[in-house]
């Protein structure tokens, strides 16, 4: 049986990925879920038999890709799969260079999920297919590699406190339906949300969305 653990700090989204394990009961076994990246840290000082990791990316108190450094180098037999909806090169950058051995979005159905584990544990580097397309670019453009920093001619977006909300929501993996039962509001009004951020964000979807508000410390 392959060991699985999980670090994400939303129930809901820990409980939709256990499902996805679920599938595959008679290969893969759920031990236990991180809240945070201390959290996951603290469960794997006491069992660390541990085969693959699933790591969120944006969590409190420690986030995924620090967590990924300090497992690489305190368990260098448990490997780590980034599980996010963020696909933008920064995180992809940091989370290569953390130790992360594959980065696969939340959105990848049960079966592409279960061949990443299978495909980590005989030494592979599985990735949803958008991601490795935008690593081979960073390899070919070194030099270009993205960096913290906001680009001096890129203003702040101002987001509303709710538009804010929604956003963080998107950005971990929840659908229009979810939001709306989270936020105690109806489905068209989280639409026309997204919509007034879209146009202040100056972006076209969600994706566009969140690797901007992610870039500008929006969320």
């Amino acid at each position: 049986m392959i060991k699985i653990s999980i670090a994400e700090d939303n129930a809901l989204l820990a409980k939709s990925i256990q499902e996805k394990i679920g599938f595959f009961d008679n290969e893969l076994r759920f031990k236990f879920r991180g809240i945070n990246g201390r959290d996951l840290l603290d469960k794997l000082a006491e069992d660390s038999n541990v085969d693959v990791i699933l790591m969120d990316i944006q969590m409190p108190e420690m986030n995924g890709i620090e967590a990924t450094g300090i497992i690489t180098e305190r368990y260098p037999h448990i490997r780590v799969i980034m599980l996010t909806v963020l696909d933008d090169e920064n995180h992809i950058f940091q989370a290569i260079q953390a130790g992360a051995n594959g980065y696969i979005l939340k959105d990848e159905p049960p079966q592409k999920l279960f061949a990443g584990i299978k495909e980590i544990l005989q030494g592979g580097a599985p990735m949803s297919a958008g991601i490795a397309l935008k690593a081979l670019k960073m390899l070919r453009n070194p030099l270009e590699a993205p960096s913290n920093q906001e680009t001096d001619n890129e203003e702040a977006s101002v987001l509303s406190l709710r538009e804010t909300e929604v956003l963080q929501h998107l950005s971990k993996g929840f659908d229009y339906k979810q939001i709306a039962e989270n936020l105690n509001i109806s489905p068209s009004t989280v639409r026309k949300h997204i919509e007034n951020i879209y146009q202040k964000l100056q972006v076209h979807n969600k994706v566009e969305a969140i690797r901007k508000a992610v870039r500008q410390r929006l969320i």
